[in-house]
């Protein structure tokens, strides 16, 4: 197969050819993918056979959030998009979040979350409940929707064989951590044997103490640390966007150098900017692309990554960039 793909041109390569503004996926609730015709159906094969070339035996980190994880049918989803990732011999690494669940919880059983500049406090009994949504469930209902397709998904978290190595970000906001070192030996050993390793992001230091991580800062150190080609967010919004209220304002591509200039101008939305930052640090750290795409589009990923348009914004290194960020239609 290899060699089949090998003989595509490379000039349909992501790196080297700017994004448009209309994707496959603009109907993304709209006709059933086994309606279209044969044609269509053998151009949208052909379209993403350079990608699998360019990306065979690449390792791709994928940062679920909460939101995304709550819709059985949308973590299938997700799930069936990781198994495709492997069998065009893409190494796919879920990382995954839970904050609303952790919140719905925590409501569940009398105690009132608080936060402090977007953290949650994490008191001794809100870590026991944010270990047993991210490892318990949420992590468990991940490794079960891949496991449908076969014994190809494992859990665990960032306690597990030193992963992620973690210390307190303030003492004020209790056991919420930092990642201090990230060790991937496990996470290599599970692609090495052709799994796809489902990580929840609780940490712990060198005492054995755990930490809760935020999960968009777990997922950038750990892409680095496997020196991993792509790390990708999914998300509940588009991608990054100028103007939350317009949907012309999605920034398609765009350079390290100019998101950083954005993020200072304060030109995107408050709430993607820890995503923003994630993304700079992460290539800039050699993370080859950085993308934030939406993850109520269905297939959200393969259409990220194997379509010439995508669906959100894709993050990469100044060298490769134009000079000018892209923006909606008006690339």
């Amino acid at each position: 197969m290899c060699g089949m793909i090998g003989s595509y041109s490379d000039e349909y390569r992501r790196g080297e050819a700017r994004r448009t503004s209309k994707s496959f996926s603009d109907d993304p609730g709209g006709k059933d993918r086994h309606d279209l015709p044969a044609g269509v159906k053998a151009a949208v094969l052909v379209e993403a056979l350079p990608y699998i070339r360019r990306f065979w035996g690449k390792t791709v980190v994928i940062k679920l959030g909460g939101r995304a994880a709550e819709d059985r049918a949308s973590l299938q989803s997700f799930a069936d998009d990781l198994v495709a990732m492997r069998s065009v011999g893409m190494k796919p690494v879920c990382v995954h979040g839970g904050g609303p669940q952790i919140g719905q919880l925590m409501e569940r059983l009398g105690k009132v979350p608080e936060f402090r500049e977007g953290l949650r406090v994490t008191d001794a009994e809100t870590l026991d409940i944010a270990r047993m949504v991210l490892v318990g469930k949420i992590n468990r209902d991940i490794v079960g929707a891949v496991n449908v397709h076969g014994p190809l998904a494992v859990g665990l978290s960032g306690e597990d064989a030193g992963l992620l190595l973690a210390s307190a970000v303030d003492p004020d906001l209790g056991f919420v951590g930092s990642v201090d070192r990230v060790d991937p030996t496990i996470i290599e050993r599970l692609l090495a044997e052709g799994l796809i390793p489902v990580v929840a992001t609780i940490g712990s230091d060198s005492s054995g103490q755990p930490y809760n991580i935020n999960a968009d800062v777990a997922a950038g150190a750990l892409a680095e640390a496997l020196g991993a080609e792509k790390l990708v967010f999914l998300t509940d919004v588009e991608g990054l966007m100028r103007d939350l209220a317009d949907p012309t304002s999605l920034v398609r591509e765009v350079t390290v150098s100019e998101l950083s200039s954005l993020v200072d101008s304060s030109s995107i939305g408050g709430g993607m900017i820890p995503k923003a930052k994630t993304c700079i640090k992460a290539v800039q750290n050699g993370v080859g692309r950085a993308h934030i795409a939406d993850g109520r589009v269905a297939h959200a990923i393969l259409l990220e990554i194997f379509t010439d348009e995508g669906v959100g914004t894709m993050v990469i290194p100044d060298e490769e960039g134009m000079g000018v960020a892209s923006v909606g239609a008006d690339e």
